[in-house]
């Protein structure tokens, strides 16, 4: 691989903000690869209408001109999601490809990535922006779409930039967002009078209210060891701030720190308010939990709302609260999810078609249509039909300083795995965590040292 030039996160921040910045060398593995850094007017600026063309790669996309057979590799296994591709692929208006959608469960597409990637029995496979999509660009695995992004509009310079590898070619294409907060059940909270908490012992105050009424205060599931890096996310960035959370994603923190050993001691406020065994525990078996009225909150993207029509309808959600009022509460995690190209599709024609549209108000529409829990891309998606949950994610994202895309997807794939374990072996046992934040901080440093000589 060659040596990434990945902006800073204050060069992230000024190129949102449509300032002109210079790409300069960057520690390779920068969590800045992953993170899109935002100030009001990120929402704007990624989807507004004045997206470059003429990016490198040359040349631009037909619709309608690719024909033959194209499978799309969805790791949208559950019942939601899954039919909203599927509604996007019976609306792809060229008749002459034919589509078909290759559905692994989410975990096991996780997991197993790589292999997928280097078989090549797919086209197209859904994936997400930040690090790990430019990873895989700079090891070879992923075509060169930049052809694509000559023709797309309605994308800005924001998700430009999340989509663009180390090679300033781009291999990705945004298809929608979400944000990470407190979700809740607006029956319950009606019925029990609960009130939004805007500090941590406000937050500890009412999870106090919500265990002598018998209810569990926080939904606790960890089910692939993922769900859970969204909870060390945002209390590393409400304990220590943004860029704290940027440079140690990027490997340039120690985690034997004191600062990431509070971000645990404030965990360990909240395990004892948390369900038991959350290990074993979906993020959709602790969706049902909350529906159920059996648990009053869930830390979660939006797409938690995906997991009934009636969470659809009952679902609300607040900002994670501030712990320090220096630090504030603005910084939080939004993920970008879409589409990317093996490097050497059987129908690269139509693969590449299949992107361009992915990236139209009308497949997005669609998408949406059918899964409401998320926010599209495409500046020109039509808002009129959004519900409160999809206005006030959107509100939330431009109203953020600092926007992460998750720790799975801001590092090494191998050190996020790393850190997945740790998490899971401390909400066993946090006695453990000293010894446990010590072998990881020299995880750390092997795993950066081998991804900067390779």
């Amino acid at each position: 691989m060659t040596n990434a030039s990945y902006p800073s996160p204050k060069e992230w921040d000024r190129l949102v903000r449509g300032k002109n910045v210079s790409r300069r060398s960057m520690l390779k593995g920068s969590a800045a690869a992953g993170a899109v850094v935002a100030g009001s007017s990120f929402l704007a600026a990624c989807g507004s209408d004045d997206t470059e063309a003429g990016t490198e790669g040359g040349g631009s996309i037909e619709p309608g001109n690719a024909s033959g057979a194209l499978t799309i590799g969805s790791n949208l296994s559950d019942d939601t999601p899954k039919a909203a591709l599927a509604a996007v692929v019976a609306a792809f208006p060229n008749s002459d490809v034919e589509l078909s959608i290759n559905t692994t469960d989410h975990n096991t597409f996780q997991e197993n990535i790589n292999t997928i990637l280097q078989a090549g029995e797919d086209d197209v496979l859904t994936w997400f922006a930040g690090f790990r999509n430019k990873f895989f660009a700079d090891q070879g695995l992923l075509g060169d779409i930049s052809d694509v992004w000559s023709s797309i509009s309605g994308l800005g310079e924001g998700f430009k930039a999340a989509s663009t590898a180390s090679d300033g070619k781009q291999y990705f294409v945004p298809a929608f967002y979400y944000t990470w907060a407190i979700n809740n059940s607006k029956k319950l909270w009606s019925e029990k009078g609960y009130t939004e908490p805007k500090t941590w012992d406000e937050l500890l105050g009412l999870a106090d209210d919500m265990a002598a009424g018998g209810i569990t205060p926080f939904a606790m599931a960890n089910d692939g060891k993922w769900p859970q890096m969204g909870m060390f996310d945002i209390l590393n960035m409400r304990t220590n701030g943004y860029d704290f959370h940027v440079d140690l994603m990027g490997g340039t923190e120690s985690w034997t720190d004191d600062r990431v050993r509070q971000v645990f001691t404030n965990w360990e406020q909240l395990l004892p308010y948390s369900q038991e065994g959350g290990n074993g525990r979906t993020w959709q078996e602790a969706a049902t939990d909350m529906e159920n009225g059996t648990v009053g909150m869930y830390l979660l993207g939006t797409f938690a709302a995906s997991n009934s029509d009636a969470m659809a309808e009952d679902m609300d959600f607040f900002n994670f609260p501030e712990i320090d009022s220096a630090i504030g509460s603005s910084a939080l995690d939004a993920p970008i999810d879409g589409y990317q190209m093996v490097a050497s599709p059987a129908n690269a024609e139509a693969a590449k078609e299949f992107l361009l549209y992915i990236s139209t108000a009308e497949a997005q529409d669609a998408y949406l249509g059918v899964d409401p829990s998320v926010v599209a891309s495409n500046s020109g998606a039509d808002t009129s039909v959004y519900n409160d949950l999809q206005r006030k994610s959107a509100d939330l994202a431009n109203a953020a300083t600092g926007i992460a895309q998750f720790l799975d997807r801001d590092t090494i794939p191998d050190f996020a795995s790393a850190c997945g374990d740790v998490i899971a072996e401390f909400i066993e046992d946090p006695s453990k965590i000293d010894g446990l934040l010590a072998d990881l901080d020299e995880k750390k440093t092997a795993i950066f040292a081998d991804f900067g000589s390779s």
